[in-house]
């Protein structure tokens, strides 16, 4: 392996399989997934650190790779209106190609998943505050209920009295799982800065490794193929890398391009070219027998 990208053996032949009719993509799920970032202020100019796990092993999808906190929308945040800070509900529409109601299930689900995976809550008793410090039993009692889907998301901001804080994410990028993927999705990835007062924890039962990393530290553990990761990973990683502040990629958020970034798959010259538009380091050559080439 060239470097640390996630290609699962079954690629290959599911990619002809959708070339040559035989397979039909399954609809994707709305997903959302949060790079949060804190300042380390060493003065070593590397910018700040993102907070990212490893997935489990034994995960059918992705084992043994590098993400960021994320998951599934729960259906539950598309009618129920939440305490609401930060822009509203349709500027967050028409930043990410959605309508109201869907809208503000993914913003919930950026918060919720950042909650459950990395115990780091973006929300506060007020629109202008966030809650201090999310480690008490009881805390942990609706963290756990809320992975265990007992407790929906706008229940448990209601029961606390919290207001969620939708300005203090920005929406970086958006991807959406290739067509011959058997688990699909159509992911929003956002950034945060850790609040003051927060820390995170090694909470997911997804995980069996959490870390804070420079972003060009951990491209080049990819590169070296010591840190595996999924192509959207590794590509807003080197997307954070210039920034030396948190507040800095914040504050670009919003005038990025949300485009959804979808792998294609074509024949050319007997060999079928997995390519994902604008990010062409991860192209692969697939004969049309056999495996896959770099």
């Amino acid at each position: 392996m060239a470097n640390g990208q996630w290609y699962p053996p079954e690629w290959p032949d599911r990619i002809r399989a959708l070339a040559d009719g035989t397979l039909t993509p399954v609809t994707p799920k709305r997903a959302a997934t949060v790079m949060l970032l804190k300042d380390t202020g060493t003065g070593t100019g590397t910018g700040p650190a993102v907070h990212m796990l490893r997935r489990r092993a034994s995960m059918a999808f992705a084992g043994g790779a590098y993400a960021y906190p994320g998951g599934g929308v729960d259906p539950r945040d598309d009618d129920h209106q939440v305490r609401w800070a930060g822009p509203t509900r349709a500027w967050w529409a028409d930043r990410l190609g959605v309508d109201e109601t869907a809208a503000q299930a993914i913003v919930c689900a950026a918060v919720r998943e950042t909650y459950e995976e990395a115990g780091v809550l973006l929300a506060g008793p007020a629109p202008d505050s966030v809650v201090g410090d999310t480690t008490g039993a009881d805390w942990e009692a609706d963290r756990a209920a809320l992975v265990a889907r007992d407790l929906s998301f706008a229940e448990f901001l209601e029961r606390r009295g919290l207001v969620l804080r939708s300005d203090l994410l920005g929406a970086w990028t958006r991807w959406i799982t290739p067509e011959f993927e058997a688990r699909r999705y159509d992911t929003w990835f956002f950034v945060a800065a850790l609040p003051e007062g927060q820390r995170t924890r090694n909470v997911s039962t997804e995980a069996d490794r959490t870390v804070w990393i420079a972003p060009g530290e951990a491209a080049a553990g990819y590169d070296k193929g010591e840190l595996l990761m999924m192509p959207p990973t590794i590509a807003t990683l080197r997307q954070l890398t210039p920034y030396d502040t948190a507040a800095r990629a914040l504050a670009d958020a919003p005038g990025r391009d949300l485009t959804p970034v979808l792998a294609t798959a074509r024949l050319v010259d007997g060999e079928i070219v997995l390519s994902w538009p604008g990010h062409d380091e991860f192209t692969k050559h697939i004969p049309t027998t056999g495996g896959a080439t770099a």
